[in-house]
């Protein structure tokens, strides 16, 4: 996996994981329960939820419940661990200094990335994207398929001759499409096995294969009904995509930026080339 699909992942997973702390605020933090003498309020359950997407599968009262035995099972253990020193291992330092630290990592990721990231910035990426794209040919087209080469040549014959396409297609086409007259719809380069799309943009708007067209599906006779630029989609279509990619490059130069102002050693010789291949240029 390249480094740009890692933080690309990076990026949509911390965003969806930092969304519920901003979605579900309360204007009334409502008090609980106490546990121990110490208060358990809604921005506290809410929080607890945050840490554990199977809560996501309750509803209702089911779930409150689940998140509120939770609490009180955590804190419970907590409170013996704390008994028995657990908090003073070396293990258990090392795990709540890399939990810290990602914990940070996200909220500057969610302050300075996610929040960065408005409508009009995605807008004017859509814009400049659209601006520089080249327009992409599709085609319509229909087709009987037959299964031999005796088969085809007899349809293309009766086709000079003058049978509707459409007709003839839901006579004797063997393919899925032969009930709808052979309609295979629009379709750009590389949606068709090479063949059949060599032959079906060859043709111009009304004109048929007068040779049959071979693959492995069997002998086709192809009708070309429209050639067009695709249509490019909406803004309102594409948007959270947009939103996605701003996302990553933002995250890939602030991490190019953090890197830059720490100093790296790499002494595993392999980790160090793969490192240095796909690190943020």
């Amino acid at each position: 996996m390249s480094y740009l699909k890692f933080a690309a992942g990076v990026a949509t997973a911390v965003a969806l994981t930092l969304s519920p702390l901003t979605s579900n605020a309360q204007d009334s933090d409502a008090l609980i329960a106490k546990i121990d003498g110490v208060e358990i309020k809604q921005s506290d359950f809410d929080l607890f939820q945050t840490l554990d997407q199977s809560f996501a599968q309750l509803q209702g009262e089911q779930k409150r419940l689940a998140v509120l035995s939770a609490i009180i099972d955590v804190k419970s253990l907590a409170k013996k661990a704390e008994a028995e020193k657990f908090a003073d291992g070396d293990d258990f330092k090392k795990r709540m200094q890399l939990l810290r630290e990602r914990t940070l990592h996200n909220a500057y990721f969610q302050k300075k990335v996610i929040t960065s990231v408005t409508e009009e910035d995605a807008k004017a990426r859509f814009d400049k994207e659209l601006a520089a794209a080249t327009p992409e040919v599709e085609v319509r087209a229909r087709h009987i398929l037959v299964k031999t080469l005796e088969e085809a040549k007899a349809v293309i014959t009766q086709l000079d001759e003058g049978t509707d396409f459409v007709e003839l297609a839901k006579e004797k086409s063997t393919g899925p499409s032969g009930p709808n007259g052979g309609d295979l719809g629009f379709f750009g380069s590389g949606q068709m096995v090479p063949e059949f799309e060599t032959a079906a943009f060859a043709l111009e708007a009304g004109a048929y294969t007068k040779e049959p067209v071979k693959t492995q599906f069997g002998f086709h006779v192809i009708k070309l009904e429209e050639k067009r630029d695709r249509p490019f989609p909406k803004f309102e279509e594409v948007s959270d995509n947009m939103r996605q990619v701003l996302l990553r490059e933002r995250y890939l130069e602030l991490v190019k930026t953090a890197r830059a102002e720490v100093e790296i050693e790499i002494l595993d010789e392999g980790l160090k080339t793969a490192y240095e291949q796909n690190a943020p240029k």
